[in-house]
């Protein structure tokens, strides 16, 4: 009997041991690897606030609202929470589902007015007992200089100034997400209009030129008309896509050959190419119809103009992070001075681009869709000179965050 009794007490003194040294290495490792409470709290605001953003970044919709709308109530710290635009209520999370008109009520006279308010019990009245709705808080949603919007946080009791400082700066931070969402939509826009009117320059005198030349072997030799005809209609069905704001280098180059395959039937053996393409950058994403119109202008400013035989050099090279491209003739060039003036004229200081207008068009279209989608670090270089060619030098970087090719 006795000796059981000490066995059971020695197995009771090891458990305790042992949830004693277990406690004590929490307590270590709370210490040593966590983070104070101060710390802690930042985190969790912050990762809340990361939650919100993302979905805003779509812009004021009713699914974004419905996803964001849970975190930004945790943000307030409100009893509910609701987001509007100028005309309905877009979501609403947590309580006081059942004052939504009256919410929306008072949301979109705060959208009108500009202002922030404050309701009180006497504001929302409701017949249910049970009812836990006391006050609310509206503050407008202000993006890009203009008021789309309203927050509207719930309280359960009267609203305290600290609900009504959460709520502004909740209000204040969100707005800026959308005007975030709002810049974007606005560079895609512009993205999109910058290759229509890239397609713009592109298809009048290449068009007359491709058929023209076509149509002079339809008698003489019919079958290459028609391999003429083919390759002419897979160019403009690249060109002519209508989604896709960004390509890959061999898709690029697989229209650049369709086109210079046109170009040749023109020019004859007068136009000669050069192709140095490293296998490894081929995949690489680039803006859609970004080297076409580099290739384009050495055939048409470059080599048109020259008498005798001209060379276009097209060459892409792995370096590194980045892939080196560069398109080269070895045409008439141009005095460096008048394209610096040419490209200036298109952006507002001058009136008259002269007959160069399209090389300038195509080159400063081409420059400011690559700063746009890689950064200012990415536009082009140019070099030239008179009777000295011309050289086009871009780089590409082999991932960027947001670039990817649509097929």
């Amino acid at each position: 009997m006795t000796a059981d009794v000490s066995v059971t007490l020695g197995v009771i003194v090891l458990v305790g041991a042992v949830g004693t040294a277990l406690w004590v290495l929490v307590r270590l490792r709370a210490r040593r690897g966590i983070v104070t409470a101060t710390q802690r709290a930042t985190y969790e605001v912050l990762h809340t606030a990361g939650l919100a953003a993302e979905p805003l970044r779509g812009g004021l919709t009713e699914a974004g609202a419905a996803k964001a709308v849970r975190h930004l109530r945790a943000l307030v710290g409100a009893t509910g929470l609701a987001l509007t635009d100028r005309a309905e209520l877009l979501a609403l999370d947590g309580r006081g589902g059942h004052h939504a008109p009256q919410l929306l009520a008072a949301a979109l006279r705060t959208v009108a007015a500009d202002r922030s308010t404050v309701l009180g019990e006497a504001e929302l009245p409701c017949d249910r007992v049970d009812c836990p709705v006391r006050g609310a808080v509206l503050a407008p949603l202000r993006a890009a200089g203009r008021v789309v919007g309203a927050l509207v946080a719930v309280a359960d009791g009267p609203p305290a100034p600290g609900l009504v400082q959460a709520t502004l700066e909740t209000a204040y931070w969100a707005g800026n997400q959308l005007a975030l969402a709002e810049l974007e939509s606005s560079r895609e826009r512009l993205a999109r209009a910058e290759v229509r009117a890239l397609r713009a320059q592109i298809s009048p005198h290449f068009i007359y030129n491709a058929l023209t030349a076509i149509g002079s072997f339809v008698r003489t030799d019919p079958e290459r008309a028609r391999e003429l005809i083919l390759e002419f209609a897979e160019f403009t069905r690249y060109s002519f896509r209508a989604h896709g704001d960004f390509t890959t280098l061999a898709e690029e180059l697989r229209s650049i050959d369709r086109y210079l395959t046109i170009e040749r039937a023109r020019f004859g053996d007068r136009l000669q190419v050069r192709l140095q393409i490293a296998p490894e950058v081929l995949p690489v994403t680039l803006p859609f119809l970004c080297l076409q119109p580099l290739v384009e202008n050495a055939v048409r400013h470059g080599l048109s103009r020259k008498p005798g035989t001209g060379m276009v050099s097209i060459e892409a090279r792995d370096a590194g992070a980045e892939c080196h491209i560069t398109v080269e003739d070895d045409g008439v060039g141009m005095d460096p001075t008048t394209l610096t003036a040419g490209i200036a004229d298109l952006t507002g200081a001058g009136s008259d681009p002269g007959e160069d207008a399209g090389q300038h068009v195509g080159l400063s279209n081409v420059d400011e869709r690559l700063r746009s989608a890689f950064g200012d670090r990415f536009g082009l270089v140019v070099e030239t000179g008179v009777g000295s060619g011309t050289k086009v030098s871009l780089r590409v970087p082999k991932f960027h965050p947001g670039v990817r090719a649509t097929a």
